[in-house]
């Protein structure tokens, strides 16, 4: 693989800012006990579709390319506005939500994953280059809104789908396939299993405590008064 030859077209690009925005503001939309105003969705829409390239870009430790020509800061604040147009006119929304959201996971999970093999990394600093991309924006989304973070959550499989689609990106282009066709295998696989998860309610299992660990006895400091007549476990 010459990683010199690998170049993401610019409609992969557009796609992922444009859905990464559109999908931040209509989830933002939702909350309307928090009192946002227009501004503020519009503002939480944007850094969602610009947040993955920004994590990104700092990972690679170049530029940040958002910030390099106008047309990205323009489509991601167009399609945030689009986006508080279509949570008022769009009664069942979760579901369209979702579905934007699987695919911005996609769509910058390709980027990532290209723009990290062009820089020569190898494939599995590639991978997590590729996957942290893909949750960025949506990592920050919630933290704007002050909200569980989703990605570290059970039930969600964002990570899991994101690192599954980067590495099909790897695969077909280890095999010698064009980054086109490895691009839109990337985000169909990982818009797949990220929309399959919520239908069938797939999660990876929740941290649980080993059983069988004998857990040490807490002892309040008044009990370590006085003579020690028993032994205590500290």
């Amino acid at each position: 693989m010459d990683p010199l030859a690998i170049e993401v077209p610019s409609w992969v690009d557009v796609a992922a800012i444009g859905v990464g925005s559109l999908q931040g503001a209509m989830y933002a939309a939702q909350f309307r006990d928090r009192q946002l105003d227009l501004l503020g969705v519009a503002m939480i829409g944007t850094a969602t579709g610009l947040g993955g390239g920004f994590l990104r870009d700092i990972l690679l430790q170049r530029p940040l390319v958002a910030l390099s020509e106008d047309w990205y800061l323009g489509t991601a604040v167009l399609f945030a506005l689009i986006g508080m147009l279509l949570a008022r006119l769009v009664h069942k929304i979760d579901w369209v939500i979702t579905i934007a959201d699987a695919l911005t996971i996609g769509l910058f999970g390709a980027i990532g994953v290209a723009a990290a093999l062009a820089q020569g990394l190898p494939p599995v600093p590639a991978i997590f280059v590729g996957t942290v991309s893909a949750v960025g924006g949506g990592v920050i989304r919630d933290i704007l809104l002050n909200t569980p973070i989703a990605v570290m959550h059970v039930g969600s499989l964002y990570a899991v789908a994101a690192a599954s689609g980067t590495l099909i990106f790897v695969i077909l282009r280890a095999l010698g396939n064009s980054v086109d066709v490895s691009a839109v295998a990337c985000v169909a696989v990982t818009a797949a299993i990220r929309i399959l998860a919520v239908r069938f309610h797939w999660s990876l299992p929740e941290q649980r405590v080993i059983r069988g660990i004998r857990q040490p006895k807490l002892v309040r400091p008044a009990d370590l008064t006085g003579p020690i007549d028993t032994p205590r476990d500290l």
